[in-house]
């Protein structure tokens, strides 16, 4: 199973979970407000970004 990470946009919180493919865009709880207002986004690793939203650095 892929390693996938979230963004809570109720507290701005980042979170990966493991997750099967089909499921990677049911928006899972947050872990730190269980907050159901979270979404998928670029991994860190992967694109490079900053803060949440999944935009690369240096983009608006």
């Amino acid at each position: 199973m892929p390693m996938y990470e979230y963004c809570c946009d109720a507290c701005g919180s980042r979170f990966s979970r493991l997750r099967p493919v089909a499921e990677r865009s049911v928006p899972p709880p947050c872990p730190s407000c269980s907050s159901e207002r979270t979404e998928l986004v670029f991994s860190r690793t992967s694109a490079g970004e900053s803060g949440c939203g999944g935009r690369p650095s240096g983009f608006s």
